[in-house]
């Protein structure tokens, strides 16, 4: 029997989507249902490419999550810029909140944040997922605590300012405010809750001026 020609291996061919775009169709599907609830079928079809294609671009769905949260992260005003930029403490902490009761409330995005409402909706199962994001969320506390504490050595705030529990309270009303946008809460509301927030803020020290 004559045996037949072998045939040959045809090269792997170039990616042939936008992959900025596929991220980006991720990254809002990600922010609107949550880690878990956005299955591979769902991002297939927003980011209008098949599931190999996916694999092979990005390797799983949970770096492509991770691939969505760079995007996230990157899509405003830097975490450290806000913090470190700021001419107090307390000017950070309110920069804070308004960006995030900005955020939440996009017009042409999904309501809430996209970190908050993940890792609410991570279960054990996604220990690896839930862990990073919590990771963030505590390294934005930590660098806002530094601040606090900054200003409480320089003087700027009172001696007995707490720095853990105003960081904290910080995070806490982002927390909410994202939850409160998910359930339809307008801009307008997030801001004045940002100004309720800053109204327990320690007032700043007076300065001492010898006689």
């Amino acid at each position: 029997m004559k045996q037949s020609a072998a045939i040959p291996r045809r090269p792997g061919r170039p990616l042939s989507f936008d992959r900025d775009a596929a991220i980006d169709a991720a990254m809002r599907l990600f922010w609107q249902h949550g880690y878990e609830a956005t299955s591979v079928a769902l991002l297939t079809q927003a980011m209008g490419i098949t599931p190999p294609s996916l694999y092979a671009a990005f390797g799983d769905k949970e770096r492509l999550f991770r691939e969505s949260v760079a995007r996230y992260m990157t899509g405003g005003r830097a975490v450290a810029e806000i913090i470190d930029g700021a001419p107090s403490a307390r000017d950070a902490a309110r920069d804070l909140l308004r960006t995030a009761a900005i955020g939440d409330t996009g017009d042409a995005t999904p309501p809430g944040c996209l970190l908050a409402s993940s890792v609410v909706t991570c279960s054990a199962a996604a220990a690896d997922v839930r862990e990073e994001l919590a990771a963030m969320r505590r390294e934005i506390e930590a660098r806002l605590r530094a601040r606090i504490e900054r200003d409480v050595a320089a003087g700027a705030l009172p001696a007995a300012s707490d720095a853990e529990a105003l960081a904290g309270h910080v995070m806490a009303v982002i927390q909410g405010m994202s939850t409160l946008a998910k359930d339809g809460a307008g801009r307008d509301k997030l801001l004045r809750l940002v100004e309720t927030a800053m109204a327990c803020w320690p007032a700043a020290s007076m300065p001492h001026f010898q006689s």
